[in-house]
């Protein structure tokens, strides 16, 4: 996969409309889901006890939701770098979507749609649309519009 190179705000313009690309797949693990529980105290069964989850409505533990959202950046990096910037900031999530749960062990990537891009006296307001696949299952785990701020030099 080659990644998108953005130098500018303007060579970002070019992508409007367009599906940006889609990241490499990663594996979902039970250390990742039982590390996350620890950092946001969600210690919800269905998350981190893998024998009462094998009895449970998903038939093992599924990742929490806002930890399948929170590898976003990670893999928008693997999809675009951005050049000549001084920051970039994670602005904001509109209409967000869970629609398949993440169970222990799926490998799930990011697609993402540049949908707007506004020069706010410049910076730069990039509104992606994002679904994050789950390897062999027709509904993403999410849909949601990411919003990135991006301080160009």
């Amino acid at each position: 996969m080659s990644k998108l190179v953005i130098n500018s705000h303007e060579e970002f313009e070019a992508f409007i409309g367009k599906e940006v690309g889609i990241s490499d797949y990663i594996q979902v693990t039970q250390e990742q889901i039982n590390a996350f529980a620890e950092a946001t105290l969600d210690h919800q069964w269905i998350h981190t006890d893998p024998e009462r989850a094998a009895d449970g409505p998903f038939g093992s533990t599924i990742a929490h939701g806002y930890l399948t959202l929170s590898l976003l950046p990670h893999f928008w990096g693997q999809i675009a770098q951005f050049n000549n910037i001084k920051m970039q900031v994670n602005y904001g999530v509109d209409k967000l979507k869970f629609g398949e749960a993440v169970r222990v062990n799926d490998r799930v990537r990011l697609k993402a749609k540049l949908s707007t891009l506004v020069n706010l006296r410049g910076i730069s307001k990039a509104e992606l649309e994002a679904v994050l696949e789950i390897e062999g299952q027709k509904k993403p785990a999410f849909t949601a519009i990411i919003i990135f701020l991006y301080h160009f030099e």
